[in-house]
Order: C-alpha cells, then structure tokens, then sequence
C-alpha cells in the first residue's frame, strides 16, 4: 500500500467536553502520513486552547482555521477547503477514531480504484444523561445501517452502488445507508465532481452527500466497528430537531428531482403521486369517481 496523506478534518464549535478524546484518537492513528485539520466555528470556550496544546504533544500537523459560522455544512466544507491530503477523514469533535481506523480505511481504497468513499461500523457510546427508553429504541432502529440490506461481506466489507437507489428500502428507514461523517473517509478528488456539501441542509446534508457519492461511485462499508459514534444532549442533531423536520420535506423533494430515473417503479408513482400537480389531480378524479360509484 501506497502511503497517501491523510487530512484528519476535525470541525469544531465549543467541543471542550470532549475535544482531548477525539485528538487521541488522532494522534494514536498507526497510519502514519497525516494531518489535521481545525476549522473553528468562533468558540467561545477552551476548544482551541486545548487545540493549541497538543501541537506539543505530536509530530502530526495540526493547523487551525477559523470560520465565520454559517451552518454545519459550511463548517464541513471550509475543512475540505483547508486540507492538503489525497484523502478526507472527518472526525467529530465528540467522537473517537480506534487505533487502525486510518490504516484499514486507505487501504481499501489503495486496492480498489473503483471505490470512492469507504466507510465502517460504529461502536454507539452514550452518556449516562441520555440513557433512556428512546435511546434503546434509537440503537435498535440505528445501530447497524446496513443490517436490512443484506449485501453480502467480502474480503470483510459490503459494497454499496447506485443499485441501492432501485431497492425497495431505499426511502425506508434508516435513510442514511452509510453513516455519520465520522463514519466515512474519502478520495477528496469526488468533490469535483458530485460538489461539496449542501450548505443549505441542516441535518441531512451527509446522506445527501453519500447518495450523490452513490450516483458515480462504488462505496466501501467495512464490516468493523472502527470508529465511536458519541450520543449526549449537547450534539447538534438534538439541538436542531426543528431543521430535522424541514430537511426530511426536502430530501423527499430532492430524490424526486434529481434521482427520480434511478428509482423502482414503486417508489417513482409513490413520489409522482405526492409531487406532480396533474398525478394529484387525477388520482384525486379517481377517488372521487370511486366514491361516487360505490356511495
């Protein structure tokens, strides 16, 4: 295996509850060629100065940016923007990346050009604060995204394509098939051509991503928990669950718009029934014409 530069992208807004764990992590990495990258939402806590003091404690690059907020997305982007390496690798400032994650990640995508992203299991570590019935249910319904797809495991991973768009769980949950950001690591060469991150998402804008990753490219679920997905109150998808309302009304919009062609027909009335004015319109004839037949 080659032994490409590898960005560590770490987008950070008041993460001093967890920061020193997830640059552990990332300094413990036995991948060796890295770097990593701060982009700093304007914090107001020690995130930074805890930042500052592990440029100390490894021969790794770290580099700080700092970011005007606009959103998560924009957030995201600006650390794509910054980084240098081959390879994207996000981790969340409350997560944690194992050991091996790098190492095992790059060379998947070393031996198989035609995968575009790789992307692995993850261990679920929840607050004590947060442990209760809904979280159950939660990891039942989450813990494995890919359990009911049943793709097969070879050389100790499953491969998604564009065929996923014609499954008839593609709109079932989970409709994140992949995972979290800190779950994937990618070619950074894709952004060029699927675009970054849509800025004007809220919660949805990785899966949006993965599927637009999905429509050019083969993607890699390696069938190892290699990283930890944190749960707690403070995250960002419990503070907005308003903006997770209104990004599920667009994502249903946007596979209507721009992933219609690769659906299964089942789907494609189902969305022609809820988008087209005139299906609408005739299915609403259709109704009436029942009732009126059957009063």
């Amino acid at each position: 295996m080659d032994n490409p530069l590898v960005s560590i992208c770490i987008p950070t807004f008041n993460g001093a509850e967890y920061i020193k764990k997830a640059l552990d992590s990332a300094i413990s990495q036995t991948y060796g060629n890295l770097e990593i990258i701060i982009s700093d939402d304007a914090s107001s806590d020690t995130t930074l100065a805890i930042v500052e003091s592990y440029k100390l404690k490894t021969i790794i690059p770290i580099k700080i940016y700092h970011h005007k907020p606009r959103g998560i997305g924009a957030n995201w982007n600006h650390s794509i923007r910054k980084a240098n390496g081959i390879y994207i690798k996000f981790l969340f400032q409350d997560d944690v990346l194992h050991p091996t994650c790098i190492y095992e990640m790059v060379n998947v995508l070393e031996s198989n050009k035609h995968v575009g992203l790789v992307a692995c299991k993850r261990e679920i570590i929840i607050d004590k604060s947060y442990k209760n019935e809904d979280t159950e249910k939660w990891l039942e319904k989450y813990g494995d995204l890919q359990e009911h797809l049943n793709l097969p495991i070879v050389n100790d991973f499953q491969i998604l394509d564009k065929s996923i768009f014609k499954s008839p769980f593609f709109l079932q949950e989970p409709l994140n098939k992949i995972g979290e950001p800190t779950v994937i690591l990618f070619r950074k060469e894709i952004v060029d051509n699927i675009g970054f991150y849509k800025e004007d998402l809220f919660q949805i804008l990785d899966f949006e991503f993965c599927n637009r990753v999905l429509r050019k490219y083969k993607v890699a679920i390696l069938n190892k928990k290699l990283v930890s997905f944190r749960l707690h109150h403070n995250q960002a998808t419990n503070l907005n669950m308003y903006n997770v309302k209104k990004d599920l009304l667009k994502f249903d919009q946007i596979i209507y718009q721009d992933y219609f062609h690769l659906l299964n027909n089942s789907i494609q009335w189902k969305l022609l029934k809820k988008h087209n004015g005139i299906i609408r319109q005739l299915v609403k004839i259709k109704r009436r014409i029942i009732h009126i037949f059957n009063f």
